[in-house]
């Protein structure tokens, strides 16, 4: 008789995981040392071979019980380190370990959000905690997404709905590309786009169209743009609106999460008067991804999301007091990404959190003194958040492009791109909140000592 295959749940569950945890974490650590940086070098065709060799037969006749080990040694060593302070180019955060350790026990437990009798603890939990920061930013109640793109496209199903059935997107030319690719997903006419000179959305640009156009209208307004971290003018945007009649959105994936901080909370004066406001918290909120949130000013505007399954919310069981989750939600199985939220709020409480950020917003302020002190870069401005632009002195666009290739492929930097004003700059997003005067140094010591390829 075969051994049987361990569970993770049940009441073997945690000595069956206890061993393989530390195989996973051998693993990290070896393909993190074999990395030796921010990034696997030698580019996709050398990632790619080394991935295959480690791969072999994807499904083999007879099973390898040391596949764990070697797949997540194979994933380390060809990761990009959101930890590594020379890996700066996207908004992609260094989780945190405690909310690290929650994810492992909701995969565990392995709730779906589609009933309450698959997660009633998780179900509750949700709501209270949705609810927590939907508050926090001046709202009312709010939804678990998987991030900024399915809290957009949710925000426009809104107010569409709201509307009757029909709503014309207004946003600025420096909105997220998920707002006008949620507009074609639900059929709605084509986006109106506004200038954002600046970087930022125009007020009397808007004010022109929003008096031009017929409602319904729903302007997004964004609060933490994807290529330099601005912010727009909420409070003129919320009362062009307000005198307008049009619905407000605003994108804050980015931004939303400086309202932990008492320094940095009042970039975000306005935010509290939109009707829908999309919030990232694997972005600043050190989250394993997923953990997006579209936080609500009505929570009566849910009531469209709701739907009958009978097998999940028959009308009898809803009767008799079993929370009804479908209208949660547009997907069915859901996993309970609330939990590592809960233990991280828990955990840091609004102190620790705002600390964080306090710290990401003084590394940004300190690189972008570095660069502007010195007399090969440029400087695009200073930052608002935690975003740099910044490019090498006299280089063209061909060249910074080059350059930032060249790093990618040797593995030493991870630095991100941003086309404005009409020239391409180099992108440091910094996330990680523990990295050092003396590596942000490096990091622009490494920049200026390359050659593109």
């Amino acid at each position: 008789m075969s051994t049987p295959t361990p569970l993770a749940s049940g009441p073997e569950g945690p000595d069956a995981l206890r061993p393989l945890v530390d195989t996973v974490l051998d693993a990290l650590r070896a393909g993190g040392q074999a990395r030796g940086g921010p990034l696997p070098s030698g580019g996709p065709e050398a990632v790619a071979a080394r991935v295959a060799d480690a791969v072999g037969d994807v499904l083999p006749h007879e099973g390898d019980p040391d596949a764990l080990r070697v797949l997540v040694r194979v994933l380390a060593e060809g990761s990009a380190d959101p930890a590594d302070p020379l890996c700066a180019a996207h908004l992609h955060c260094p989780p945190l370990a405690v909310a690290t350790a929650a994810d492992l026990a909701a995969s565990a437990l392995n709730p779906s959000l589609d009933s309450w009798d698959q997660a009633p603890a998780a179900s509750a939990l949700e709501a209270v905690v949705t609810r927590t920061l939907a508050h926090e930013i001046g709202l009312a109640d709010a939804v678990v997404t998987t991030g900024g793109t399915e809290s957009n496209q949710l925000a426009l199903l809104l107010a569409r709905e709201a509307f009757g059935g029909s709503v014309r997107l207004v946003c600025g030319a420096n909105a997220h590309h998920s707002l006008p690719r949620a507009a074609w997903l639900l059929g709605l006419p084509d986006p109106v786009v506004v200038p954002a000179p600046n970087g930022t959305l125009d007020p009397a640009a808007l004010d022109e169209v929003l008096t031009r156009f017929p409602r319904p209208l729903l302007v997004a307004a964004t609060a933490g743009t994807t290529d330099a971290g601005l912010i727009d003018p909420l409070p003129e945007i919320a009362g062009l609106c307000a005198a307008h009649g049009a619905r407000l959105h605003v994108d804050a994936a980015y931004g939303g999460g400086l309202v932990f901080s008492d320094r940095h909370r009042e970039k975000l004066a306005g935010l509290e008067a939109a009707h829908t406001v999309t919030l990232d918290l694997h972005k600043i909120g050190w989250q394993p991804v997923a953990a997006g949130l579209l936080a609500v000013a009505r929570p009566r505007d849910l009531t469209v999301l709701q739907h009958h399954a009978d097998y999940l919310n028959a009308d009898d069981d809803t009767e008799a007091g079993l929370p009804d989750l479908l209208g949660r939600s547009l997907r069915t199985t859901r996993r309970p990404d609330i939990l590592k939220i809960a233990v991280t709020l828990r955990t840091l409480g609004r102190t620790g959190l705002g600390a964080l950020v306090d710290q990401v917003c003084a590394r940004a302020r300190e690189f972008a003194a570095l660069v502007q002190n010195h007399p090969g870069f440029e400087l695009y401005d200073r930052p608002v958040i935690s975003t740099v632009l910044f490019r090498p002195a006299e280089a063209t666009d061909d060249a910074v492009a080059d350059l930032r290739r060249t790093l990618l492929h040797e593995g030493r930097a991870v630095l991100g791109r941003a086309r404005l004003d009409g020239r391409l700059w180099l992108k440091a997003t910094l996330l990680n909140p523990h990295s050092r005067p003396d590596e942000l140094a490096h990091l622009l010591k490494l920049v200026e000592g390359t050659t593109p390829r």
